[in-house]
């Protein structure tokens, strides 16, 4: 049970600016009348709470204190009010004026527990004050409570209280209502178990558009996209969708890289111009990142540029919208705008934007700039992402040793992506085999976890290059002993609105015969005008070996671009989205595809988009 302390009350009344300061010599204590008028005037300032700043609160609270006998009828009202205003700004002084009252009822427990939830610094006392309201045998926590203190468990990530508080309001007879089921799909959304979030969801006998629009971001958060996408479609027999919906729609999109349901969607935030939708500049921002990302870089700056409010994430989704695509000096030059205009000013996210545009095309040097303009111009303290991509410019620029000085100096400690980085080019650089087992022994001392396959298909391409077929075959075993498994290339393509998934080496498509014939017409044409395998960007040995089937020529990029020459129309870009790193081979093969047919081929790896056209690419063989 909290302790209450004795009530500070100002002994003086300030003046403020707004001419309605009480006068203490005006009020007769025990007179009616005159209480009657003080009631009556602080009624009315506290009907307008937005007049009122902290100082004249403070006023209003002595008055009362002073006019209003504890026994009125107002008087707890007018003490709830006084609360409520003063958590809003003051978070000290509403603790003193909630300490000051010896038997708080519920809202005034609630008030406290709302502004310590939504505070930045002390959520953790929204549940302290939980658990004493809880010791108070004169209140029992109600629908209004738990709203907020679930909040706090979330931020936290809290697990076992927000746990004990299903719990409790399950006792309480409360988890029917749609509020707390609201706030129990995001708390158990945030903390990592949608498994939980969705047996909430599906309990609930009724539902609010809030509770969809929190399931369908929460999945949309951890990466399931298909599931959110199938939530909204049975949200639409129910609930219009609104602005949060819309956000988290084109998010699934951009993710999916599903451009005809990201127009789709886009279409009908125009259509919807009555709600603000169109104007909204979270949803434009969205929107700006969906195309870019569903590689249609044309209509993402038009989107951009008609933007009537623009904010900083606004300008840094654009900028590494261009970087993405390799338009580093586009990419440059708007983040020269955005400073010219002084509207907002760059943050830390803005110089990973532009420092990954200098990756993208190897502009070491004004790399090295842009990371000197932000801790001296902008006082941004770099973080581990900005080393990072300095990192990387410099070691894929073949600048391994300047790299290695950089990590050796920064002031934390490298993390598993940079020493991959540097693994990366070495092997880009063929550097020596002993630098790149140093790097690659970097890597698995700084995992905390699995590592996935990646080092040893880096490694052993290593090894390949050198001709050491015996650690080649050593690394294979290792992988085999430690149960690694090789994660195989996966690419889709959009196709009428349809999405086509490929596996290297597959044969479960429904035209898959139709697919094979057509990839030997291809390796005709590639033959015809000179194109010899390259085995570089093999991924393990056995890709070198070249035996019955070459696995080179049915990676799945391969076969979603077969797919596509044989379904899309004349004309129509193929865009395809692939999990990995496109490997030298295939780039060589879909540059000469896409001279050979005359169509434009988009590819997004792992890193960044590829655009095919004429027998070149975007990329300008730097990636």
């Amino acid at each position: 049970m909290m302790r209450h302390q004795a009530p500070i009350v100002p002994r003086q009344m300030c003046i403020v600016s707004t001419g309605t300061a009480f006068n203490p010599n005006a009020v007769k204590h025990g007179g009616e009348p005159n209480r009657h008028n003080t009631l009556t005037r602080i009624l009315q300032l506290l009907k307008e709470p937005s007049s009122i700043n902290m100082a004249q609160l403070k006023q209003i609270h002595s008055q009362t204190l002073r006019s209003i006998p504890s026994h009125h009828p107002q008087f707890l009202f007018l003490y709830s009010r006084i609360l409520h205003f003063s958590s809003l700004a003051d978070l000290h002084y509403a603790t003193r004026v909630f300490n000051h009252f010896q038997n708080p009822n519920s809202f005034m427990w609630n008030t406290l527990i709302r502004a310590y939830a939504r505070s930045t610094h002390f959520k953790d006392r929204a549940i302290e004050l939980y658990r004493a309201m809880m010791e108070d045998e004169t209140v029992i926590p109600d629908n209004h409570t738990y709203p907020f203190v679930l909040k706090a468990c979330a931020y936290l990530f809290w697990f076992f209280e927000g746990k004990q508080m299903h719990g409790r309001i399950f006792k309480l007879g409360l988890e029917s209502d749609v509020h707390i089921c609201n706030s129990l799909i995001h708390f158990y959304a945030t903390c990592g178990n949608l498994d939980l979030a969705q047996k909430v969801f599906d309990k609930m006998s009724e539902r609010s558009r809030v509770s969809w629009n929190v399931l369908i971001d929460s999945y949309v958060r951890v990466g399931e996209f298909d599931i959110a996408l199938n939530l909204f479609i049975q949200m639409q027999i129910a609930f219009e969708p609104d602005n949060y919906t819309m956000q988290s729609v084109i998010s699934a999109c951009a993710g999916l890289g599903a451009l005809s349901l990201g127009l789709w969607a886009h279409a009908y935030i125009l259509k919807k111009s009555e709600m603000d939708m169109a104007d909204d500049v979270l949803i434009n921002t969205c929107l700006v990142d969906m195309y870019c990302k569903c590689g249609s870089l044309e209509i993402a700056e038009q989107v951009f540029e008609s933007m009537p409010d623009k904010n900083v994430n606004s300008w840094n989704s654009m900028i590494l919208g261009l970087a993405m695509h390799g338009k580093a000096e586009a990419a440059l030059n708007c983040f020269n705008r955005m400073v010219k205009s002084q509207i907002v000013s760059p943050n830390s996210i803005t110089f990973v934007s532009v420092l990954s545009a200098c990756n993208h095309r190897g502009k070491v040097n004004e790399g090295l700039q842009y990371f000197d303009m932000m801790t001296k111009e902008y006082d941004i303290e770099p973080r581990l992402e900005h080393y990072g991509c300095l990192v990387d410019l410099l070691a894929r620029a073949g600048r391994i040793e300047e790299a290695l000085n950089l990590v050796s100096e920064m002031p934390m400690k490298p993390d598993v992506v940079i020493w991959r980085s540097l693994l990366d080019a070495c092997c880009k650089q063929q550097a020596s085999v002993e630098l790149s087992e140093e790097m690659a022994k970097q890597i698995f001392e700084s995992s905390e976890g699995s590592i996935g396959s990646g080092v040893y298909v880096l490694l052993s391409k290593v090894y390949a290059s050198a001709k050491r077929w015996n650690e080649v075959g050593l690394l294979r075993k290792l992988m085999t002993d430690k149960g690694v498994i090789k994660q195989p290339g996966c690419s889709l393509v959009e196709i009428d609105g349809v999405t086509h998934e490929f596996f290297a080496g597959d044969t479960t498509h429904s035209q898959s015969e139709d697919i094979y014939k057509f990839l030997n017409v291809m390796d005709e044409k590639l033959k015809s005008v000179g194109y010899t395998r390259s085995y570089s960007g093999a991924t393990m040995v056995d890709e070198m070996e070249d035996g019955k089937q070459s696995t080179l020529r049915l990676h799945s990029e391969r076969l979603a671009i077969a797919f596509g020459l044989l379904s899309s129309k004349p004309g129509v870009p193929i865009r395809i989205f692939k999990n990995l790193r496109v490997c030298n081979d295939c780039h060589q093969v879909t540059k000469l595809i896409s001279r050979i047919y005359n169509v434009e081929i988009i590819v997004r790896d792992r890193v960044r988009f590829h655009h095919f056209k004429d027998g070149t690419c975007s990329c300008k063989d730097y990636w």
